[in-house]
């Protein structure tokens, strides 16, 4: 909640007639009130230094230091410290995620046989528990079988989603006014929700299966976090705004790791597409031997969903080469598979079977080559966004983005995979650093090569238009009848006359932003 206040007759430091200031906010305006007459001082020192006249500060950059949001005379302030106010939504978005994945247990326990819930309704509760730590993947051991981690990746956007509102209902409750902001209310949001985590695994757990409780707070930390900091800054300024205040350098990494990221996403799905219609009667027969009936259809298809990025990861690893196994003993790569038997999930009749190839070799051709293709991409866009007039930087700089892509993807293969037990299928799913070896070595190389290939081209494209630029101008001098003493001026000043330099390229040898101070040793011995 925030409270609404008029008060006429008073300004505050950007222009509106009214404020107030609760009682815990009283040091805190007292410093950026000190902030914002020192800026006042200095704009006015610098706009009198520069133009002789009195400056007046900017509202819009005085705004960045105000506490409070206003509009039309309206002042509307947090009524809650931040830590109360991350605590409050921590457990909201925890116990909305909660709430519907206890529905969704209940709704199963009701219509399918009780065996595997426990006793009664509170062995029910107690699986949705274990399915809400599932969704923040957090392993659980199960009595007579082992560790099971293959986890779907999907689940975890429910708590994702829920806590990314809770960061958004931050910002607009007035507690992040800024970027700077955005860290400390993120950690206000993830301290409690981990606590709270923690709590769901002890409370969840049974003699017959028991979640980690390390893994629980970590992975609620971590995901509260990084949700909560998302929702902040998604809060305070459509994303265009946002990518615009960061320096050119950093958002072409950015940019550029996101686009061969995409990329490959979009492939990996495709081709887990393609393998799911070729091998369409399996999975039919998958699906017919279970019998799922209507509500067990319904949440069979919310578990295929789920796991959906999994198959897309195990995808993105097909297509680098590596590939992904099924059991000790087992793989899938494009040279071909050797499978044992697998479990009755319809989902895993898309596997190829067979010790050949699983597409054609003018297909297969297209698989193995768009990591390549998604590194060109990351490399191109890393020095079209910002290119470097050095030109040994900038194929480090494309290797950067491709690293970036790379460490993303391993990370991806090492959690989209996981244990099913600790008998043959103790290891399932691709192996996570041998993934991202080979993305840095596929992806991070080529976006190096195609960096500076493309880095030389827009360096030489501009030095051939401030040559065309300064012929021109050399050609208009020339032409200009000058008489008197400046007539010996235009050969030579007008042969050195300068076109503008493109405003995009980023010196990486200037450090000191454009000022610098030369100073003469042998001043003193000339006079």
């Amino acid at each position: 909640m925030t409270r609404r206040v008029r008060r006429p007759g008073h300004r505050c430091a950007h222009g509106c007639d009214g404020t107030f200031v609760t009682p815990y906010q009283v040091p805190q305006l007292f410093v950026r009130v000190t902030l914002q007459r020192f800026a006042r001082a200095v704009s006015s020192a610098r706009q009198r230094g520069h133009r002789g006249v009195r400056g007046v500060v900017d509202p819009a950059w005085l705004r960045a230091f105000c506490p409070v949001r206003c509009h039309d005379g309206i002042v509307y302030l947090p009524t809650r410290p931040v830590l109360m106010a991350g605590g409050v939504a921590a457990l909201a978005a925890a116990g909305g995620g909660l709430a519907v994945l206890a529905t969704l247990t209940l709704v199963g326990w009701i219509t399918a046989p009780h065996v595997g819930l426990g006793g009664g309704l509170a062995g029910a509760l107690r699986s949705a528990g274990l399915l809400w730590l599932v969704a923040h993947h957090v392993e659980v051991t199960v009595r007579g079988v082992g560790k099971v981690g293959l986890l779907p990746i999907g689940l975890v956007l429910l708590p994702a989603a829920l806590i990314e509102r809770a960061g958004r209902w931050m910002t607009h409750e007035g507690h992040v006014t800024s970027l700077p902001e955005v860290a400390p209310a993120a950690v206000s949001i993830a301290l409690p929700y981990a606590l709270f985590t923690g709590a769901v695994a002890v409370a969840s757990g049974t003699p017959v299966a028991t979640p980690s409780l390390w893994q629980a707070a970590t992975m609620g930390f971590l995901i509260a976090l990084l949700a909560s900091g998302f929702g902040a800054a998604r809060g305070l300024a459509p994303w265009r705004k946002l990518v615009g205040r960061v320096p050119p350098r950093p958002r072409s990494l950015i940019l550029g790791t996101l686009a061969a990221l995409a990329l490959l996403t979009v492939c990996g799905a495709i081709l887990g597409a393609m393998s799911l219609i070729v091998h369409i009667d399996a999975y039919k027969q998958a699906v017919a031997a279970l019998n799922p009936g209507f509500i067990g259809s319904v949440l069979l298809l919310l578990a295929s969903l789920c796991y959906l990025p999994n198959s897309v990861i195990w995808s993105i690893a097909y297509m680098l080469g590596p590939g992904f196994s099924f059991g000790i003993g087992t793989a899938v790569s494009p040279s071909g598979s050797a499978l044992g038997a697998l479990p009755a999930f319809p989902m895993l009749a898309a596997l190829p079977v067979g010790p050949k190839a699983a597409f054609p070799a003018w297909l297969g051709f297209f698989v193995l080559v768009m990591p390549y293709v998604a590194g060109a991409l990351a490399g191109l866009m890393t020095v079209r966004i910002a290119p470097t007039p050095t030109l040994e930087a900038a194929p480090l700089w494309g290797l950067v983005a491709g690293s970036l892509t790379a460490v993303v993807i391993g990370f991806g293969a090492k959690f989209a995979g996981g244990p099913l037990g600790a008998g043959r299928l103790a290891s399932v799913g691709p192996a996570g650093g041998e993934v991202g070896l080979v993305a840095v070595l596929e992806v991070g190389v080529t976006a190096a090569l195609v960096a500076g290939a493309a880095n030389w081209l827009i360096i030489r494209h501009h030095i051939r238009r401030i040559n065309a630029q300064q012929a021109l101008q050399a050609k208009e001098l020339v032409n200009i009848p000058v008489s008197g003493p400046q007539a010996r001026l235009t050969g030579p000043l007008g042969a050195r006359g300068s076109g503008p330099l493109p405003a995009l390229i980023v010196d990486e040898t200037d450090d000191a932003g454009g000022h610098r101070i030369h100073v003469n040793p042998w001043a003193d011995e000339q006079e």
